[in-house]
């Protein structure tokens, strides 16, 4: 199956990203490692790792408060 991320804004809602896919979670995981400041400066709040359709995890991409 394949991983993908899916990129939100701060009220949740789904915006426009880089539609990468990856064979692994590892790859996706080490992806979004290298690109999440570059995503959070467009106004991406938090992105969802999904496999296929199926949802792994939410993460926020805004500092800790």
């Amino acid at each position: 199956m394949p991983w993908s991320w899916r990129y939100e804004n701060v009220e949740g809602q789904p915006v426009g990203g880089p539609q990468e896919t990856f064979s692994s979670q590892a790859d996706a995981e080490s992806w979004i490692g290298q690109e999440w400041r570059q995503l959070s400066e467009q106004g991406v709040a938090g992105v969802v790792l999904l496999e296929d359709d199926r949802v792994d995890y939410k993460m926020s991409l805004r500092p800790a408060e």
